[in-house]
């Protein structure tokens, strides 16, 4: 691996999350925010500046852009991608991101709310980032490094290999996408423009994960058809859809298939918005399992529980809607076993011991994986994700550009 002269992660990822690009799940438009441009935008603008002369930004919120090959070997066409907004769960507005640096292990008290103190017992993976430098926000919002480690990752290795042009690589492609925190990431990419063979996410958190496996996700709503009356004379009338709902959720299991009581490979069913009035109500779900058939176990679950509700009242009753969202990514990287085979040789030639993960959630890779694109998921150090502990490691982020440059190179070895 040729020594890198200076690494610009660091400063890539404070002035980054500086910039709001929180999307919004309830928004109609592509991309869901318009402010997620004004990031993208930069982008662009950084990658010109580097002379990569086709970085554009397309109507719907997609950056796009090619760094030439310098092999003359038919390599296969890779493409890095990350996504450009923040989750909605936490603000992403005004985000202050400090800087700790030679981490001693001791609790990072937050300066701008003090009671948010990031501990080691909180946090068993600070243990192994003793003597690193950790970015954290200031205590009122989120970081963003998710995923704006993985841009400022793309965004250096891309800058040295523009400086370096001995390198031998074959063609890259860039994608930076809108709204993946929402679940519509890749809504509207084009990849016949892309152009690409194969493709990696940077999304992950640990230094060395390499993700090839993901929940299958669903989205579904349950409603509760109540009946109306004026409160004044409801007695033996109204049927109160929201008390319904309430039963409903009361009725949920509380020692299992809820991610608050799950961990690993175990799947769940999570309500994450009530709505409604006394004579329509509905609770949103999403659902979740590494085995896509038991989706509809857990859907079915839930139907049963509603009904078993609505049967108490005569009169009342329920309805569903489920959507498909995503699907394991698995099932489909398991027919290229080289994508994820040679990432882990190439965290294997930078020193690091690969650690191959399921995630407990989705990415980008996961769908464009069945949109004929394979795409497993790499390290980055983004952790805590989605709250105001969220924190990164400088020298996990370092380590990744380094993965990339390696990885690179492999393909075109390999080819």
């Amino acid at each position: 691996m040729p020594e890198i002269d200076r690494f610009t992660v660091k400063e890539r990822l404070m002035r980054y999350v500086q910039i709001d690009t929180q999307s919004d799940p309830y928004s109609e438009t592509q991309p869901s925010t318009e402010k997620q441009k004004n990031l993208s935008r930069l982008l662009v603008e950084e990658l010109q500046a580097m002379g990569i002369a086709d970085a554009h930004l397309d109507e719907f919120g997609y950056v796009y852009a090619t760094i030439p090959a310098t092999s003359a070997k038919k390599v296969p066409v890779i493409c890095f991608c990350s996504h450009v907004d923040t989750a909605p769960d936490c603000s992403g507005a005004g985000v202050r991101p400090i800087l700790h640096t030679n981490y001693s292990g001791a609790p990072l008290v937050l300066p701008d709310d003090p009671t948010q103190v990031i501990r080691v017992e909180d946090h068993p993976y600070l243990a192994e980032k003793i003597g690193d430098d950790i970015i954290t926000a200031s205590g009122t919002t989120l970081l963003g490094a998710d995923d704006k480690a993985g841009l400022a990752i793309i965004m250096d290795m891309a800058a040295y290999l523009a400086a370096k042009p001995g390198l031998q690589h074959g063609e890259i492609k860039i994608l930076f996408t809108p709204d993946e925190e929402i679940g519509r990431g890749v809504d509207k990419v084009d990849l016949k423009k892309l152009g690409a063979s194969v493709a990696y996410t940077l999304d992950a958190g640990e230094l060395g994960s390499l993700e090839d496996e993901n929940f299958s996700a669903d989205a579904m709503t349950v409603y509760f058809h109540g009946i109306a009356a004026h409160p004044g004379s409801a007695k033996g009338k109204m049927i109160n859809a929201l008390k319904l709902a309430g039963e409903f959720l009361a009725a949920l299991p509380k020692e299992k298939l809820a991610p608050e009581v799950t961990e690993g490979r175990e799947g769940f069913v999570h309500p994450v918005r009530m709505a409604g009035g006394a004579e329509l109500a509905q609770v949103d779900f999403i659902i979740r399992d590494f085995d896509t058939q038991q989706l509809g176990e857990h859907e079915y679950l839930l139907q049963h529980l509603a009904d078993e509700v609505v049967l108490k009242y005569p009169g009342a009753r329920t309805s569903y809607e489920v959507k498909e969202q995503y699907r394991n990514m698995k099932e489909v990287l398991k027919a290229f076993p080289n994508v994820v085979a040679l990432a882990e040789e190439a965290m294997k030639r930078s020193g690091i011991r690969p650690r191959n993960f399921p995630i407990r959630g989705g990415t980008d890779g996961a769908r464009l994986s069945f949109m004929g694109l394979p795409c497993p998921n790499l390290f980055t150090g983004e952790m805590s994700l989605h709250s105001k502990q969220e924190y990164v490691s400088v020298q996990d982020m370092e380590k990744s550009v380094r993965v990339l440059l390696e990885l690179v190179q492999l393909w075109e070895r390999n080819s």
